[in-house]
């Protein structure tokens, strides 16, 4: 799994400019996600890479790069 991967899942679950997705991003403050893009996003992350993501986790992500440890460390 590759931080592009992840990056274009968010850009196409958000809506958001591909520049501003940078690990460091802060989901809600940088990238505008609300409680709901939060779980689609959750979604489409789980069909993507085939794993599932329990919503207390969901909850955890504060930036892009805890996406994409998390996905890593939880990667099938």
């Amino acid at each position: 799994m590759e931080f592009e991967q992840v990056r274009d899942i968010i850009v196409e679950t958000l809506s958001c400019d591909a520049d501003k997705v940078l690990p460091e991003a802060r989901l809600a403050e940088d990238l505008e996600a609300d409680s709901l893009a939060a779980v689609e996003l959750a979604m489409a992350l789980e069909e993507a890479f085939g794993v599932t993501i329990p919503d207390e986790d969901v909850a955890k992500f504060a930036t892009v790069g805890d996406i994409v440890e998390y996905l890593k460390s939880h990667a099938n």
